[in-house]
């Protein structure tokens, strides 16, 4: 089990590493986080959710996403709810203090997931959550050292040198765990390393000392690397003032599966940005509206901090306008939660730039899904569209007589505005094939879109994180934890 000191310390990456490498050896391996918290989410092949990160371990393991792979997701809704999910089916809404008293129904959901991958692979690798040693949540834990009691698995316990105080984290860990908890520690990983490894040496020498635990490896930092994230926006990053096509990006305070914008960020003619709180948003060809886990909130969030008179000018002067699941819906004409789904009961007035509304229901549109993608006046494009749905809502309304994708299924999905400046589409994943993306960028004022194609990048970064454990890491130990014998009963 892969457990960090902080939240990002590389857990999910480092998961993601261990897997590749694992199946270039051959080793039927499959990925495990018992609990996530995150809003960016994955349609799994039976027809669940799980957390993006771990669908990307399940690609690194060469395997459709499984809900056994993530059995419990928590969906936060506000800062002191979320939205449980559990074997990859929404249950309902629980606040902190009702979860807490619900961990032991998940744990079973957890360790039944456990069982049965282990019935099935040869190998399973976990990613814990957050630290090990929150003290406020170690009471029933299922997420760390909790679960790893429970099956008794050893751990490996990851720091991120790039952000500092990386030996404090590491032994100040270790101090707040409890003895067992303590000998389940078989080794450090120090992760995103930039310099001369010399000069670390008498630091990691001093730590092997106090602790009486190995260093397994000092991991680079590794630049461009293209992985979706399990939820934290990434960093500012490279920017491209002189890209031919200019792209701003409302950051809502619920913002869900921004990865849709991925390979927007990765394009080499495209210069994307984050527009957070108190920024205003520059001059740009086109604007996205993400999706949102709390449609309505994150509208009145929008009105609050300037956007809709930015995306009336915007419009007036031009520029281009796309709602991805949540952003669609903001798009129409209202949202209404008679139920509740998202947060209080009631309904708010839409950006009003398509002509439908949309109603929450209680049942969960979960659905990966193809089509062809329409984006002029009704005519198919021979562009090819791959993406997943995974939504409450339900649209209706003249605007979406002209859809933005025909589905291999029969089904409309989206909206085009009558003068082909919004749309709007369910779809996540709507720029991830390369014809999709370049067609898009074309609709947008990219008339010399060159093609990308986000997943062959994220192929080529798992095999360089294979590369860096196989160059990094003491495999001969990283080998021996993985068989049973490294167990502690």
């Amino acid at each position: 089990m892969v457990q960090g000191c902080t939240s990002d310390a590389g857990k999910s990456t480092v998961v993601a590493a261990l897997c590749r490498w694992l199946r270039r050896r051959e080793v039927r391996v499959a990925p495990f986080k018992p609990q996530n918290m995150a809003l960016n989410a994955a349609v799994t092949a039976d027809g669940g959710e799980i957390g993006r990160a771990q669908a990307v371990q399940a690609q690194a393991c060469r395997l459709a996403p499984h809900t056994d792979f993530n059995p419990v997701l928590l969906k936060p809704s506000s800062d002191r709810g979320a939205q449980v999910i559990l074997h990859g089916r929404a249950i309902g809404q629980m606040d902190a203090v009702d979860y807490h008293g619900y961990k032991r129904v998940a744990m079973d959901a957890v360790l039944a997931s456990h069982a049965r991958l282990v019935e099935t692979y040869d190998a399973v690798v976990v990613e814990g959550a957050g630290s090990p040693a929150e003290i406020n949540l170690r009471a029933n834990d299922i997420a760390n050292m909790g679960y790893a009691e429970a099956v008794d698995c050893p751990v490996v316990l990851v720091a991120d040198i790039d952000r500092g105080g990386v030996f404090a984290h590491l032994v100040g860990t270790l101090a707040l765990l409890s003895e067992s908890e303590c000998a389940r520690v078989r080794g450090f990983v120090i992760n995103r390393f930039r310099g001369d490894i010399a000069l670390l040496q008498p630091g990691l020498d001093w730590l092997e000392r106090e602790t009486g635990k190995p260093v397994l490896g000092v991991l680079p930092y590794l630049h461009g690397l293209h992985l979706e994230a399990e939820d934290a926006l990434p960093g500012v990053g490279e920017t491209r003032p002189d890209a031919a096509l200019r792209v701003v990006v409302p950051v809502l305070p619920r913002i869900s599966n921004h990865t849709d914008l991925d390979p927007l960020r990765a394009h080499p003619q495209v210069d994307l940005r984050f527009i957070g709180p108190g920024e205003t948003a520059p001059a740009c060809d086109l604007i996205v509206l993400p999706g949102s886990k709390a449609t309505r909130a994150d509208l009145a969030w929008l009105r609050e901090h300037g956007w809709e008179a930015a995306i009336a000018r915007h419009l007036r002067y031009g520029g281009k306008l796309i709602g991805i699941c949540g952003g669609l819906q903001m798009l129409g004409r209202a949202v209404h939660d008679p139920d509740g789904i998202e947060g209080a009961r009631g309904s708010s007035a839409g950006l009003g730039w398509l002509d439908f509304e949309t109603t929450l229901r209680p049942d969960k549109q979960l659905r990966n899904v193809g089509g062809k993608l329409c984006i002029s006046d009704g005519c198919i494009y021979d562009v090819t569209v791959r993406g997943y749905e995974i939504h409450c809502g339900v649209s209706a309304g003249p605007a979406l007589a002209r859809p933005v994708v025909l589905l291999d299924d029969g089904r409309a999905d989206g909206a085009l505005s009558a003068d082909g400046q919004v749309l709007g589409s369910y779809l996540h994943g709507l720029f991830d094939h390369p014809d999709a993306l370049a067609a898009l960028l074309r609709w947008a004022g990219l008339h010399d879109a060159q093609t990308l194609d986000i997943a062959a990048l994220r192929e080529a970064s798992l095999e360089r994180l294979a590369d860096m454990v196989e160059a990094h890491l003491d495999t001969a130990l990283l080998s021996e934890l993985l068989e049973p014998s490294a167990c502690i009963a």
